[in-house]
């Protein structure tokens, strides 16, 4: 597993080694720093570092390396446009995304929606709470929600609904319509896993 991440995070630096940096920073609300061949991308609450020339990608707060989830889809984020996109401010579910979504939802809900009920279905207090800190900003569905800036062109609303005696708890994971034309759909899961074992782990 770990080799077939060395592999995405290889492909990843490749790639991004193609593309004009400029543009990246245009079409993707990052920037880049051309002296230093370095992009600023802010990520939640917190901004990473990208160095090409070093190939290495670490807060910029703090200077701690970002993991290999992270860093591959920071990669993932800087490489996979082909074209200057905006946020279309709709929300989908992952089944209504395009090249597979319904065909990996049973997988992601299995994964990830059921790891949001567990961990704040009975608590919605908690999630607002865990939600703060990682700048999530409050939403207006379910029991309580929050939306979030993964990345500045990444925008995932998680929303949950309290359960208690009579009804049980329920949860989801939204995206931005727009999302298809940032990332894949691998990593559009990835993205949702990601925050969502982000919430968990500040309970």
């Amino acid at each position: 597993m770990k080799n077939n991440y060395l592999v995405a995070i290889n492909k990843g630096w490749k790639a991004l080694s193609k593309k004009v940096p400029e543009e990246v920073a245009e079409f993707m609300d990052v920037i880049y720093l051309d002296d230093k061949r370095q992009f600023i991308v802010p990520h939640l609450n917190e901004k990473y570092i990208v160095d090409c020339n070093n190939k290495t990608i670490k807060n910029e707060k703090n200077g701690a390396n970002a993991g290999i989830e992270l860093t591959i889809l920071i990669l993932h984020y800087l490489t996979f446009f082909t074209e200057k996109r905006d946020l279309e401010c709709k929300w989908v579910s992952l089944k209504e995304i395009p090249n597979g979504g319904i065909l990996f939802y049973p997988a992601f809900y299995g994964d990830t929606i059921q790891g949001l009920i567990k961990a704040f279905g009975h608590n919605t207090k908690l999630f607002l709470a865990c939600a703060n800190k990682l700048g999530g900003h409050p939403g207006a569905l379910g029991t309580a929600s929050a939306f979030f800036h993964v990345f500045p062109k990444i925008c995932v609303y998680v929303v949950i609904w309290e359960g208690d005696e009579e009804i049980p708890a329920n949860a989801t994971v939204l995206f931005d319509k727009s999302i298809n034309h940032f990332l894949h759909i691998e990593s559009v899961i990835g993205v949702g896993g990601y925050l969502v074992k982000r919430l968990i782990q500040l309970t």
